[in-house]
């Protein structure tokens, strides 16, 4: 008997886990949407994480209305979230929106701001208050 309840344990774990939107945006509210975008980012591989940030922040910034932005993005893998910040800068680049002017295309801007970011990143001096985090223990000979 405990064996067979251990079974269905496993079994019903392994079907949450199944069908669970663990790579969707949840858009019930900005709160959510906004951590399940933090939680896809992480999981990212590194070349599709700045592709993702600005695809999610572009959309925001184009469709004002939360309910109406929600229901764009709710549900939205990172891939089909990429394809509409794709569209989005296309429909911007062809009605002369000013910011796009110095791209060519997706690709070139996207490149820019993975540079941008990477730069960013190197110019971050370490925090004096880690070298006192150390987990290392100096053990006496």
């Amino acid at each position: 008997m405990r064996i067979l309840s251990t079974i269905f344990a496993v079994i019903v774990c392994l079907s949450l886990t199944g069908c669970s939107k663990g790579n969707q945006i949840n858009g019930r509210s900005l709160r959510t949407a906004n951590r399940s975008v933090s939680y896809i980012k992480d999981r990212l591989p590194v070349e599709k994480r700045v592709e993702f940030e600005v695809s999610y922040w572009s959309l925001r910034d184009a469709i004002r209305d939360k309910k109406e932005f929600l229901n764009t993005v709710d549900g939205k893998t990172p891939e089909e979230l990429i394809e509409e910040g794709k569209k989005l800068f296309q429909e911007r680049k062809a009605a002369g929106y000013k910011n796009y002017d110095e791209y060519d295309n997706w690709e070139q801007m996207i490149a820019k701001f993975t540079q941008e970011r990477m730069e960013q990143n190197r110019r971050k001096r370490p925090d004096p208050r880690d070298k006192n985090n150390n987990v290392l223990y100096h053990l006496s000979p």
